[in-house]
């Protein structure tokens, strides 16, 4: 029976020994994705890597010489890397837009020390430390705030005494744009911190920030390079309408280069909630930040960061409980109550929680969809475990037909052939798409196999000789989300 062989020529008659290799049955198992974390974000104009050009990080130093330390690419790139250092990442920075305005706020230091002590601010999550001496002036205290301030250059704020008011201290974001409004100001965050006596510290809180960047600028920088995880800072309507275009293009049957978008949204419950539900989108998931003094586009690194080292794992297991690192949670006044985050969790928001040493957690993680495309409310893609499990199973599948069958012939099925023959039928097929459900069985990602043999479809297309057509109806497994029990207790 003749065998189909790739290289060896059918006609050779110059002897002796030729042998070809043949790769088509060398793997086993299931693939894995080489992980790519994408970093959105602002720059500084003396950075060395212009706007629009995908960048791969390897070090902070790097980081800080392309996009200029305290910009806030640079900051949330650093935050990734402290997160999750293992997963190859890449940035694609952007220029402040041409019409934006620099958001601005103030700390006014009034009053005169009635004791020695330490003045302690936090600007964006980061402690500024001033030491005050019994006798000092409001007016020497805002000078010496302004300088360190300006001393610490991973500031998202510069600072100046202002010429009118000497002991009111102005703060100008680094970067223009509606982002910046979001950079927390106060005094005293950790226990035991306070003002010293005689000094009044009064914050106007940062504000005026217009415009953001139009990040179709990035997009147009994409190309066709796989990006599983992307870390978006922005949340106004019109740059995640144009991310979300481009990420269902992506999930597309011809594309396949699917990937998560991981956001974060600062406001009041009300206002979280309100902007969660002007969202629907299984692509996207924002966390509900509060009233953090860590900045949301630094939230959304982190939260990505975390994100990506588990789906790279495991797909399907659930995101709850994993650390947060390096985010501060909002005070323990203003932490939104359990019946709070479970409104959000109705509401397309991803939640979190802060444990007994005031670490933050995610306590759910889930997309931005809530409806279908009659508004009905739809819960097929609720949480990102399940568009992350999807995206893995279409990859495996890609990966099994394409290496076991990729320059085969198509025959019926009962066609006679040798076994040494590069033909494949819908049979072959289908004991092969069986096999793979066993080895994502195996892995923790599918279920049922019986109801998945049983609806398994695969057949000849009937219009065209050369095409199969399949109908596959995996199981996903699900998550431990709730564990729920009644003690019918007797005394």
């Amino acid at each position: 029976m003749p065998i189909s062989f790739n290289d060896i020529p059918g006609n050779i008659r110059v002897p002796l020994v030729y042998i070809e290799f043949d790769n088509t049955r060398a793997v086993q198992g299931t693939p894995a994705i080489s992980h790519k974390i994408l970093v959105l974000g602002q720059r500084l104009a003396a950075g060395s890597v212009p706007a629009g050009v995908p960048t791969r990080i390897t070090s902070d130093a790097q980081v800080e010489n392309a996009f200029v330390r305290g910009a806030m690419l640079a900051e949330m790139v650093k935050a990734v890397r402290m997160a999750n250092p293992y997963t190859e990442t890449w940035a694609i920075a952007l220029d402040d837009d041409g019409a934006a305005v620099a958001a601005t706020g103030s700390i006014d230091t009034s009053g005169q020390a009635t004791e020695s002590g330490t003045l302690n601010v936090y600007i964006g999550g980061k402690r500024v430390r001033v030491g005050i001496k019994s006798g000092d002036a409001g007016d020497a205290v805002a000078t010496a705030l302004a300088a360190a301030i300006n001393a610490d250059d991973t500031l998202p704020v510069t600072a100046a005494v202002n010429g009118t008011v000497t002991t009111q201290v102005d703060l100008t974001a680094r970067n223009k744009g509606e982002a910046a409004n979001s950079i927390d100001l106060r005094t005293n965050y950790y226990q035991g911190e306070r003002t010293p006596a005689g000094i009044a510290v009064a914050i106007t809180a940062m504000s005026g920030g217009a415009a953001n960047p139009d990040i179709s600028t990035a997009i147009a920088a994409f190309g066709d390079e796989w990006w599983n995880t992307i870390v978006m800072p922005y949340t106004d309507t019109a740059n995640l309408d144009v991310l979300e275009t481009e990420l269902s293009d992506r999930w597309g049957p011809t594309r396949m280069i699917d990937g998560i978008a991981y956001t974060a949204y600062k406001g009041t419950h009300a206002a979280t909630g309100t902007f969660g539900e002007s969202r629907n989108g299984h692509l996207v998931t924002c966390m509900g930040t509060g009233a953090s003094p860590t900045p949301p586009y630094i939230w959304a690194a982190v939260y990505a960061a975390v994100a990506a080292f588990s789906v790279t794992n495991d797909p399907a297991r659930p995101l709850q409980t994993l650390p947060l690192p390096g985010i501060l949670p909002p005070a323990v006044e203003d932490r939104w109550t359990m019946e709070e985050r479970n409104l959000l969790l109705y509401d397309g928001i991803s939640t979190c929680s802060v444990d007994a040493g005031g670490q933050v957690l995610i306590e759910r993680a889930i997309t931005t969809y809530q409806t279908n495309s009659y508004g009905v409310a739809d819960t097929s893609y609720l949480d990102v475990t399940t568009p992350a499990t999807l995206s893995y199973i279409r990859y495996a599948t890609r990966a099994r037909i394409t290496q076991k069958f990729p320059r085969h012939k198509l025959a019926d099925d009962g066609t006679a052939f040798g076994p040494g023959q590069a033909i494949v039928t819908p049979a072959i097929i289908r004991a092969e798409l069986l096999a793979l459900f066993r080895d994502l069985e195996m892995k923790g990602l599918v279920e049922d196999f019986e109801q998945y043999k049983t609806d398994l479809i695969v057949e000849r297309n009937a219009d065209d000789p050369n095409r199969v057509d399949v109908m596959s109806p995996p199981n996903l497994v699900n998550q431990l989300r709730v564990f729920a029990e009644q003690i019918q207790f007797i005394v």
